[in-house]
């Protein structure tokens, strides 16, 4: 460095190698793996499960369990040896001067005890503060990360918040000591995108306020451009490329980086004019890993010396790279091989018959109260209004996405379309049928052209039988092939959904995540119906397995000519696999209309929200800097006029500030090619608006 010498890092680890003690010997978990991290920086790591990205923020707190252990290398954070030091001096440190935050906020809450004495007792324990000042600086620290009514929120137990207050609570406590490692292990994998860009931007001014290194353990590529000044990606235990963000994604050198990059959809891309391409194959257990690159059996310029000889990691153009032949590799010119060739999605007919449509559609939930009126039946019904008055209709063949917030009523709406629950009022008629009632009064015929594939395959997959059997009920049941053809036709399923005879008699324990989800897609699809329900079906997934299941999904449709209804969080997936969109909020649909159009002016204010505060993976791309205060009001009592008034950004532009969004529903207005907008705010002006997502000139 010029003029000053160069500050030493925080945290430095060098050729890491982790190991557990199992039956018969050990197993190398990860291994060569070097990196540091300086105070104000946050340091991205980043691959897919499996690729010991959690097990290297584990050896550097000492969480390994009793049968793991630092085999070789160093960690040195401010200079001091971790590796070797008793379990009290690192408890010592643990709780005072590094500090960790895990995906799931309760695994560090105690469900028993009040937020603020948990939090105060960070204080008292390490810094033996007294117990007014601890609680004093308690809530200065939840109002730091903005949280609402925060002395209130001490006197909580953690049930009583939302997901993202507790993920709140958590960062708050971490910081409480300023320490000078935070290490982030997917801290906002379960939350609303909303919620998740308030976090991240609360990790952005943290690192930069409090001049603390962050550690930020994630797989989403999104979530890393928008936090991390640098970045360190992991495949099967070992660092493979490191640099900083905008070298790597600009200029991936390792063919797994470019395989990443290449399965994540593009916000703005579409199934008609792009295709994502997975990475074939998965990562390889530490048992089973080759002795050559590691990467190696699932790489398209694998060559004889890749197979031989384990790579050194390398610098190349500022990068550090662990490939032989990361010279020769340019990822513009990289072309598919023919197992990963996709055919080109045909657009669908815009005239194609209407295959599902909903009228004034409403689901309330009736909620018993406490009180004694309530218990006896004398008290006032409530009400929670999960879907109020969805209209909407689906053509056959198309595909319409459904984005929103939780509690939104994106699953309540399809629940109630496949009949797992009754509608409240209102008409929904599939293929002329009318299906407003729950399944317990439908037609067979009706059931089987109506099937869903859930978010969580384990939920749905009876344990004790095989895939085969689980696929072939479906066949049997409603008799779609005689029974002596039963096993011939779930076979021919398997291998559609790229899976293979030999799952035929696998029990659902022998299969990884993304398998699962290919058989429930499989046990969906195998009564031949015209919609298919998808809930969720790819949040849970690595990038490379989410592409391969959409494109599953695709190829599903295009044989078929099969209809989808897909709800997703994700709004880059949806805009990538949809036809027609429709954004919800408290039950409501706040637009509808073509991909293309939901994703440009003019927008509901609440769409420019939700496209403000998705991560995409480009540090080129430049989005406005929207975020919503509050978190969704409740659906028993919603707000009058317009639900989304309360959190409306826009308002203002409404004469006396928006009155007539607190007393008025607003009417529908429409923009033209079936694009429709919920919104007191007239067309004209939407139309003004500036696009959420620019792309910045070289």
């Amino acid at each position: 460095m010029t003029g000053k010498q160069k500050k030493s890092p925080v945290l430095k680890v060098e050729d890491l190698a982790v190991a557990y003690k199992v039956r018969g010997g050990e197993i190398e978990a990860v291994q060569r793996v070097s990196f540091e991290i300086n105070r104000g920086e946050t340091y991205g790591i980043v691959g897919e499960s499996g690729c010991g990205k959690s097990t290297v923020a584990w050896a550097i707190v000492n969480f390994l369990g009793a049968n793991g252990y630092v085999k070789r290398g160093s960690i040195k954070f401010q200079g001091q040896e971790l590796v070797g030091k008793s379990g009290e001096e690192l408890r010592r440190l643990r709780g005072d001067q590094i500090a960790m935050v895990y995906q799931d906020p309760m695994q560090a809450l105690n469900p028993s005890m009040r937020l603020g004495d948990q939090m105060k007792e960070v204080l008292t324990v390490h810094r033996g503060m007294a117990d007014d000042e601890a609680a004093q600086h308690c809530i200065q620290m939840l109002e730091r990360v903005y949280m609402p009514d925060a002395a209130n929120v001490m006197r909580r137990y953690p049930h009583q918040i939302s997901g993202g207050q507790q993920q709140r609570v958590v960062i708050a406590m971490a910081l409480l000591n300023n320490p000078a490692l935070l290490v982030m292990d997917e801290p906002t994998t379960a939350l609303d995108v909303t919620v998740e860009a308030a976090v991240l931007d609360l990790i952005a001014e943290l690192s930069r306020d409090f001049d603390t290194a962050i550690m930020y353990i994630t797989h989403n590529l999104g979530v890393i451009a928008r936090v991390s000044n640098r970045v360190g990606v992991m495949y099967a235990g070992e660092m493979v490329e490191r640099g900083t963000v905008a070298k790597i994604y600009k200029n991936p050198r390792h063919p797994y980086t470019q395989g990443l990059m290449r399965c994540v959809p593009k916000l703005g891309a579409d199934k008609a004019g792009s295709i994502l391409h997975p990475i074939r194959g998965r990562v390889p257990p530490p048992t089973h890993r080759p002795a050559g690159c590691v990467f190696g059996p699932r790489c398209d310029y694998i060559q004889d010396k890749c197979r031989e000889e384990r790579p050194l990691l390398r610098d190349l153009d500022g990068i550090m790279v662990r490939c032989h032949f990361a010279e020769e590799i340019i990822a513009s010119e990289w072309t598919p091989s023919e197992e990963l060739a996709l055919p080109q999605i045909e657009a669908v007919s815009s005239d194609s018959e209407t295959i599902l449509e909903l009228n004034d559609l409403k689901k309330y939930y009736e909620v018993q109260g406490s009180s004694f009126k309530d218990v006896i039946g004398l008290g006032e019904k409530r009400y929670v209004k999960a879907v109020e008055n969805a209209n909407f209709t689906v053509a056959k063949g198309k595909t319409l996405g459904v984005v929103g917030e939780s509690g939104c009523g994106k699953s309540t709406l399809i629940k109630t379309i496949i009949g797992l629950e009754g509608s409240t009022s209102g008409k929904a008629t599939f293929m002329g049928f009318d299906i407003s009632g729950d399944i317990s009064g439908r037609d067979e015929a009706l059931i089987q052209e109506l099937q869903m594939v859930f978010q969580n395959p384990d939920s749905t997959m009876n344990p004790s039988y095989t895939v085969g059997q689980q696929i072939g009920r479906p066949m049997l049941r409603f008799g779609t092939v005689p029974k002596n053809q039963v096993r011939g036709e779930v076979i021919k399923l398997l291998e559609s959904m790229r899976l293979g005879e030999n799952y035929y008699d696998r029990l659902p324990r022998q299969l990884s995540g993304g398998e699962k989800q290919r058989v429930g897609i499989a046990r969906a699809l195998a009564s031949r119906p015209n919609l298919v329900l998808c809930d969720e079906p790819v949040s849970a997934l690595d990038v490379s397995v989410q592409a391969a299941i959409l494109n599953l999904l695709l190829e599903v449709q295009q044989e078929f000519n099969t209809t989808l209804v897909f709800i997703a969080h994700d709004l880059s997936v949806v805009r990538f696999f949809s036809d027609e969109v429709a954004v919800m909020y408290l039950g409501q649909i706040m637009e509808i209309g073509p991909a293309d159009a939901i994703y440009a002016p003019p927008y509901h204010p609440y769409t420019e929200a939700l496209l403000s505060a998705v991560p995409i993976p480009d540090p080129t791309i430049q989005q406005k800097h929207i975020r919503l205060e509050g978190s969704v009001p409740s659906a028993i009592n919603p707000p009058s006029g317009c639900r989304f008034h309360t959190r409306c950004p826009r308002r203002k532009l409404l004469p006396h500030g928006g009155k007539i969004c607190e007393t008025e529903l607003p009417n529908w207005q429409i923009t033209g090619d079936g694009h429709r907008i919920f919104c007191h705010i007239p067309a004209e002006t939407l139309q003004t608006f500036d696009p959420v997502i620019t792309v910045e000139s070289d």
